[in-house]
């Protein structure tokens, strides 16, 4: 199996996760699969109860916890380290 990074399926069912978890009023479509999703400087504009939502969302979804938030911060930075945590490749 291609990595998460590879699969653009997975990162659009994220970057959906993602605008419905946040209730966040922006088109899945204008998420990058490289823009930085946490801070101040992000298009997306995460913040940590936001990446909380997230998690559990992912929890819902794929039975696959992050385990504290700097943690979180390195695998949410974008869509592909995102979906590369979610479906590492072979």
């Amino acid at each position: 199996m291609p990595a998460g990074s590879q699969d653009d399926a997975l990162k659009t069912k994220l970057k959906q996760m993602i605008i419905q978890a946040c209730n966040k009023d922006i088109d899945p479509a204008s998420i990058g699969d490289t823009d930085s999703l946490i801070g101040q400087r992000s298009d997306v504009g995460l913040d940590s109860l936001d990446v909380l939502q997230i998690n559990v969302a992912i929890m819902n979804e794929f039975n696959i916890r992050i385990d504290d938030s700097k943690h979180a911060r390195r695998v949410m930075k974008n869509i592909n380290t995102l979906a590369d945590f979610i479906q590492p490749g072979d």
